[in-house]
């Protein structure tokens, strides 16, 4: 299959394996999401949170969490990922996931991904679902991970 934006019903996943979908849009991080996350997780790393000590990293600047920019693939795969008729969709967990990149705030990130695998398991499906966080104007990815997700009839 092509890339294109993924819509289909529980019952169609078993034909998804293989296939791509986004690019999601553009969606920017802002220093108030650092905030909110850094007093919600309690991670308050400086080079998250203080503007004069990031400048003094190698970034220049502060940066999201990458467990932050994690997080975003709710919204993001949301864009480009719909399956319905589904009784629950849980994350089920996930197989691996790298930060190559950081992301500086104010910068955007987009999603795309694929669908590696379908498996049957007993009144649903599970599908390995492999995305790459991009940075708009970026070399290498913000992050990339391998969602495990189930869907339930």
């Amino acid at each position: 299959m092509t890339a294109a934006d993924v819509s289909v019903t529980v019952d169609d996943l078993p034909g998804l394996e293989g296939a791509e979908f986004g690019p999601s849009s553009w969606r920017e991080v802002t220093q108030e999401e650092v905030d909110l996350y850094a007093m919600v997780s309690g991670d308050d790393n400086p080079i998250h949170i203080d503007e004069d000590f990031a400048a003094t990293t190698p970034f220049g600047t502060r940066i999201a969490h990458g467990l932050l920019t994690l997080s975003l693939v709710v919204p993001l795969m949301r864009q480009v990922f719909e399956v319905s008729g589904a009784s629950m969709g849980i994350n089920y967990g996930m197989n691996r996931v790298r930060f190559p990149a950081p992301v500086p705030v104010g910068s955007r990130i987009r999603l795309r991904g694929h669908v590696a695998s379908v498996t049957d398991v007993g009144g649903g499906w599970q599908l390995e679902v492999p995305v790459t966080f991009e940075i708009e104007g970026g070399e290498k990815p913000a992050c990339v991970a391998e969602l495990v997700l189930r869907y339930y009839r």
